[in-house]
């Protein structure tokens, strides 16, 4: 197998069928190509609304969808259907992850299977992600730290600019630190050596954390924009969307990542420069009287979530909806 493309389902069967379409128009681009859908614990008709849609549009010769309930997040949806096909006796050589509330535009999966067959360096490759209205979505990152946090929290731009060879991305296309999961293509030989998504995520900061250890394990990541993803940013979590409170598990995860990643002392400074810099944000925001756009109760939570409140043992990220110990799946 060439490639196969990981595709999670929660609450957005409709977009889910509508990524599918556009992924239907690529797959002959790439032959040998694969489709996954994971029906990752919506409910009700979610997993037949798909079925019907997969049986009734002639997808089944390359798409497969199996079913779990309850929810096991980004992280635990994913690796449920690409391990048993890394141990397979056809294993692909590479594996995509791509969300739901995507659509696929033309030659956007072609030319990121062609970028790593041109690139064997490069171990994890992102697609540039676009808006509705086609304008520019962040798509590339650098590795969050002390210097990223203050200046996320303060949002001075001055001190943006004064500290831009440190927390901005290149201008241009190149390597990048991390990219996001919401398209990102994974090289097998990789997985093999590094392991999958850290299921200990959930949801969120799985897919920086896949990146530093592909970047420890000495693969390189790139941001591939000639590769172009329309991105419905949030649409599942309601997370982007303004203003909505921030679920815990985002926090938990952010703490777990630097924790796991940084160690004790770089998470705790890293807490404060960001408490620091929004503190001073949400000061000079009621001094100018610019409008507020963050999340309700962000400093509160921010704090309540810091190492000096939940303390620095590394933990698993709470899974909000898991009522069984062990969650079933089936294939379709």
């Amino acid at each position: 197998m060439k490639l196969f493309v990981a595709v999670l389902c929660y609450r957005v069967p409709d977009l889910t069928i509508e990524c599918l379409q556009s992924l239907s128009r690529e797959i002959q681009r790439v032959p040998g190509t694969k489709v996954g859908v994971c029906e990752n614990g919506t409910g009700g008709a979610a997993a037949e609304q798909l079925a019907k849609a997969i049986e009734e549009n002639g997808w089944s010769s390359w798409c497969e969808l199996t079913v779990v309930y309850p929810n096991r997040g980004f992280t635990g949806g994913n690796n449920l259907i690409i391990q048993p096909l890394l141990d397979s006796a056809d294993p692909p050589e590479y594996v995509l992850l791509l969300n739901a509330d995507t659509i696929v535009l033309e030659h956007a999966v072609e030319s990121l299977v062609q970028f790593m067959d041109d690139c064997p360096s490069a171990g994890i490759a992102g697609s540039q992600l676009l808006s509705r209205e086609r304008k520019y979505q962040a798509s590339l990152f650098r590795f969050f730290n002390v210097l990223t946090e203050f200046d996320r929290g303060l949002r001075l731009g001055f001190a943006s600019k004064l500290l831009s060879s440190y927390v901005a991305p290149p201008p241009t296309a190149s390597s990048a630190d991390w990219v996001p999961g919401a398209c990102m293509i994974l090289r097998r030989s990789m997985l093999d050596e590094i392991g999958l998504l850290d299921e200990g995520f959930y949801t969120y900061f799985d897919d920086i954390d896949i990146c530093l250890r592909a970047r420890r394990a000495g693969w390189e990541t790139w941001y591939v924009p000639q590769s172009e993803i329309i991105h419905f940013e949030g649409a599942a979590t309601d997370i982007g969307r303004t203003p909505k409170r921030l679920p815990s598990y985002w926090f938990e995860a952010r703490r777990r990542y630097f924790l796991k990643n940084c160690g004790k002392v770089h998470t705790a400074l890293a807490d404060i420069a960001f408490l620091c810099g929004l503190a001073s944000w949400r000061l000079r925001r009621r001094i100018q009287r610019k409008p507020d756009f963050d999340p309700p109760h962000l400093l509160a939570d921010s704090f309540r979530h810091s190492v000096f409140c939940s303390g620095f043992e590394l933990r698993t990220v709470k899974n909000p909806v898991l009522t069984t110990p062990e969650p079933a799946s089936i294939s379709m």
